[in-house]
């Protein structure tokens, strides 16, 4: 069994289910035609580029509602996502301390 955050309301949820997991169906893909080397050579990938020389890594952080709402609106009006400058924010107190 895993472990739960004492603070996770969705984890005890979950943990609490007693419903099985339903079994998944087969697809059938033969009649689905195969892409021609033209529609190959046409797709692009899917997803967020890397930013920078590195691709960022995926966390998970709690902050104070008002601060969000702060970021976010200060995100707005630099027209950048929220995300963003939380790390240029991070990054650039990190360079101050370091």
């Amino acid at each position: 069994m895993s472990r739960l955050s004492a603070s996770s309301a969705r984890g005890e949820r979950v943990a609490g289910r007693k419903r099985p997991i339903a079994k998944r169906q087969k697809i059938d893909f033969s009649d689905i035609p195969e892409l021609s080397h033209a529609q190959l050579g046409r797709m692009r990938r899917v997803g967020r580029p890397p930013l920078g020389e590195y691709a960022r890594q995926l966390i998970a952080i709690r902050v104070d509602p008002q601060v969000l709402a702060e970021v976010k609106k200060e995100a707005k009006r630099r027209d950048v996502g929220y995300q963003t400058l939380i790390n240029e924010i991070l990054a650039k107190h990190a360079k101050q301390t370091a």
